[in-house]
Formats: C-alpha cells, sequence, structure tokens
C-alpha cells in the first residue's frame, strides 16, 4: 500500500529534539538504496568525454544519456502511484532496484551511444519507481517525524549526487564500462538490505494507508492545486540550469583539458557542498528568511554563478570554482523546494512528490541536449547563458505567484 505520512507538527525545516540519526535500520536500508540510485544522476557525468571519444560521437549526442533518463523518469513519475498501491511500496522499490541493476550492467555491455540511451531510458524507469516512494517510506519508518525524515532523504540525494562523479571519475579511468558495472553491483547489496531489513507493506503503512488505490489521473488532479503547479513550474525552469551545470560544464572542462580523475574530484567537492548546505544551512534559511524568499535568493546566486560560466567559459580555474560553489545554492535550493512541495497541497505526499517531479524531470529532459545543441549552433558560451536566464525566470515566476505561495511559510510556521 501507499503511505501517507503523519501529518507535520512543526515546521519541518526546525530542529526537533530527537536526532535525525536515530533511525530503524528499515530507515538506514533505505537511505543506503538513495545513495545508489542518485549516483546514476552523476555517475556518468565524468565519463561523457570518454563515451564520446570511444564512439566517435558529438557532445549532443552523449547528453542524451540525461535526457532519456530524465525524460523516462518525467513520465514513469505518473503511473508510481498506481504501481505502488497495488503492488506495496516494499515491492515497489525493490522492482525499482532490480530494473536499476539490470540496465546499468546491460548499459557496461554495450558497443553504442544509441545502445546506451536507450539503456538510461530504463534505467530511469527504475529511478522513477524507487525515488517516487522512497521518502514517502523513509517518513512512514522514521522515528524522528516529517521535518528530519525530508532532511535524510536530502542528505541521500546529495551524498549519491557528489558519490557518483567520483565513483564514475575512478572506475572511469580504467574504463567507461566501469561506473556502469559498479553501480549494478552495489544495487544488489541495496536489494539485500531493503529485502532484509524492511517491514512488510502493510506494517509500514500501518493506519495511515490510504482506503483506496491511487488512480493515473492522481497527479493530474493534484495540479489543480495551484501551489503544486507553480513549484513544478519553477522547478522546470530551474532544472535548465542545473543539467546545463552538471552535463554541459563536464563538456567544457573536458575540453579544457582535464581528465577523468579531475572531473570526477570537481563534482565530488559540488557535491560534498550540496548535500552538506541542504542539511545545516537550508533549515537556518528556512527560519530566518521563510520558503520562498530563500529559494529566490538562492536561485537568484545560482543563476549568477551561470551567467559567470558564460563570460569565463574558457578559464578552467572559474568554471571549477563555479560548478565546486554553485553546490551551496542548489543544495539549499533542493531542500526547501522539497519541503515546500509536502506542504503545498492537500494531497498524499506521494501523490504531490509524482506530480511535481513529472515537471520538473520534463526540464532535466529537455536541458541537456538543447545545451549540447546551443553549443553547437552558436558558441561554447550560449548553454550557460540560457541557463542562467532560466533560472532567473523561475525567480520571476515565483515572485509573481507569491501571493498563492503564502500558505506554504505559514503551514511551516505553525
Amino acid at each position: 500500500m501507499s503511505i501517507k505520512a503523519a501529518t507535520l507538527p512543526a515546521s519541518p525545516l526546525q530542529p526537533e529534539t530527537t536526532s535525525m540519526f536515530d533511525q530503524p535500520k528499515a530507515v538506514w536500508a533505505i537511505v543506503f538504496a538513495c545513495i545508489i540510485a542518485f549516483m546514476g544522476l552523476g555517475l556518468v557525468d565524468p565519463i561523457l568525454p570518454e563515451i564520446a571519444k570511444e564512439f566517435h560521437a558529438t557532445a549532443a549526442d552523449v547528453t542524451l544519456l540525461f535526457t532519456s533518463y530524465n525524460a523516462v523518469m518525467a513520465i514513469a513519475m505518473l503511473i508510481t502511484g498506481v504501481i505502488s498501491t497495488r503492488i506495496g511500496v516494499k515491492k515497489t522499490l525493490l522492482t525499482g532496484i532490480v530494473i536499476i541493476a539490470i540496465f546499468s550492467a546491460l548499459g557496461g555491455m554495450s558497443d553504442g551511444v544509441t545502445a546506451l540511451v536507450l539503456l538510461r531510458a530504463g534505467w530511469g524507469l527504475g529511478n522513477a519507481l524507487f525515488v517516487a516512494t522512497a521518502l514517502s517510506a523513509i517518513v512512514s519508518l522514521s522515528r524522528t517525524g516529517v521535518a528530519k525524515s525530508i532532511i535524510l532523504f536530502e542528505v541521500a540525494v546529495g551524498l549519491g549526487i557528489s558519490v557518483g562523479p567520483l565513483l564514475g571519475g575512478e572506475l572511469g579511468s580504467i574504463s567507461w564500462r566501469g561506473p556502469f558495472y559498479g553501480v549494478a553491483s552495489l544495487m544488489v547489496v541495496a536489494f539485500l538490505l531493503v529485502t532484509t531489513l524492511m517491514p512488510s507493506a502493510n506494517k509500514a503503512a500501518g493506519k495511515s494507508a490510504p482506503k483506496k488505490k491511487a488512480s493515473l489521473l492522481d497527479p493530474f488532479r493534484a495540479l489543480k492545486h495551484r501551489a503544486l503547479r507553480d513549484f513544478g513550474i519553477a522547478a522546470f525552469l530551474y532544472n535548465f540550469g542545473f543539467f546545463t551545470l552538471l552535463v554541459y560544464a563536464a563538456l567544457v572542462l573536458s575540453h579544457l583539458g582535464l581528465d577523468t580523475h579531475g572531473l570526477g574530484y570537481v563534482f565530488l567537492g559540488w557535491g560534498l557542498l550540496l548535500a552538506f548546505t541542504s542539511v545545516f544551512m537550508a533549515p537556518r534559511l528556512q527560519k530566518r528568511s521563510g520558503t520562498i524568499k530563500s529559494m529566490c535568493i538562492q536561485l537568484t546566486l545560482f543563476a549568477i554563478t551561470l551567467l559567470v560560466m558564460a563570460n569565463w567559459t574558457t578559464d578552467k580555474n572559474v568554471i571549477i570554482w563555479c560548478v565546486i560553489i554553485s553546490g551551496a545554492f542548489l543544495g539549499n535550493n533542493n531542500t526547501l523546494i522539497t519541503t515546500a512541495v509536502m506542504n503545498a497541497a492537500p494531497v498524499e505526499r506521494p501523490t504531490a512528490s509524482a506530480a511535481y517531479s513529472f515537471l520538473r524531470f520534463i526540464g532535466g529532459a529537455i536541458a541537456p541536449y538543447m545545451a549540447g545543441k546551443l553549443a553547437e549552433w552558436f558558441n561554447p558560451h550560449t548553454p550557460f547563458v540560457v541557463g542562467g536566464v532560466c533560472v532567473l525566470l523561475s525567480v520571476l515566476f515565483l515572485l509573481i505567484e507569491r501571493k498563492h505561495l503564502v500558505h506554504v511559510d505559514k503551514a511551516e510556521a505553525h
């Protein structure tokens, strides 16, 4: 059954008396699996140049590894609720893990960019099934309440995103196939941990399980709530900047002479800063300035960073430091917007997450390929300019819609 978290008694980002790390083994099993699952986001980042070289592909061709992954994730998010309410949360998580492991291993055996792109699409399906239910599972099984459950989830996201490029860089220096086999192996471990440590769906859901099965229309109905739709649109725009940084910046740094090891360490620094700020800075920002204002500030700083990269695209040191520093802005924003989405509409949290993720991953699907094409059509600076402008548009959109989002801050302050 689907998991519906209890009503939040305090601000999701304010400190609570119980330690965030005081969790049952089942939660740690899911957190570990989350880290591995989110490795997939940045895993291929350091090896994109090697894949392009191996298969004589263009920059735009290899960006399709992210486009197919995110496009399938966006669409699959719409069916995750239907699946989880029929086979149960635990089986949905395990199904996602198995699919990730299979397609990751097959990716390591592929013999061309087209095959890799298609296999990454399958990987995206597995990730959608896992990610869409992981947060609600952690919330339901946690001892610390919704607030710290969300932050713990963001820790897993940050660690996965940061470790992914490092693993990709280290194993990719041996062979570009190595990272794919590495994730497949780790997912086998995650499968065993979740199987043995997570309770059955009925025990996990308890009395909070919904009485009816989810419908394919539920995410679309959820988007009728203006606040949830607004956050999804803002994330759609913001992801243009996010994936321009994640994908295109790696290709730029490779062109400037950074090898696979170097790319791995640069994005490790980016990911570690992202994880640190999502846990330790975002709660303070939310408490001091409120969610919406804090989001707008962080997104504005991120947009400025992208525009700096646009101006100094040929300066390797500037690009490296901008990539790393941007992790702070992205980490803060990720936690802030995730918490806001959970309080944006009076719908079940898995449904809200699926609806929001559908919109944001569409942006994540378009941005990587568009960045590669913009560089081909115009010049190497253009993708960063477009990414920065899209992030600024997300800020402008949030400011325009702010009067429809004030209830989010009020709910968190209650």
